[in-house]
Formats: C-alpha cells, structure tokens, sequence
C-alpha cells in the first residue's frame, strides 16, 4: 500500500463559519496528528480570510479511512458539516 495524499481548500462562505473553523482548528490538528498512521497534517489560513489550505498525508488507505471515519463524528466534523471542501484525494484504490 502506498502513501494517501489529501491537498485542497476548505471555504467558508462567512464570516461566522470562519469564525467556526477557527475555534475548533487547534483541536482538529492535534487530534489528527496523534492518530497512528498521520505523516503530515496541515490546515493553514490564505491570504483569504474565508479560505484554508488542507494538505495531509496518511500512511496507507487504511488508516485515511479510520482518519475520515473519526473525523465525521468528531466535534470538528459535526461543526464544519455545512463547510465547502474542495479536495484532490491521490493514492486509494478504491
């Protein structure tokens, strides 16, 4: 199995959805760099107040898909829900 890429944007359509991603962003990347299998994690802020950068890598497609799982029901998950997500996902096999 090979490595599994995520790159992309997260995009808010407001401020108070920034506002959302904001507040919770600490915990999200902590959490998400603890889990077993994470090589890199990065949301970073643009030059876009409403806008983010994603880039994450996983070791193999099992653990992205323990990652996304954890992810759904997270606090993080359930509060960017209605968040816009525009990502490239490279390396799965199915």
């Amino acid at each position: 199995m090979s490595a599994i890429r995520l790159t992309g944007h997260l995009i808010c359509r407001t401020a108070a959805e920034a506002d959302i991603v904001a507040r919770h962003l600490a915990r999200h990347i902590h959490l998400t760099r603890a889990e077993e299998g994470c090589l890199a994690f990065a949301v970073e802020a643009t030059q876009n107040p409403l806008v983010w950068s994603v880039s994450e890598r996983f070791a193999d497609e099992d653990v992205f898909r323990l990652h996304q799982a954890r992810v759904a029901v997270s606090d993080w998950g359930r509060a960017t829900a209605g968040i816009e997500r525009r990502y490239t996902v490279t390396g799965l096999t199915s």
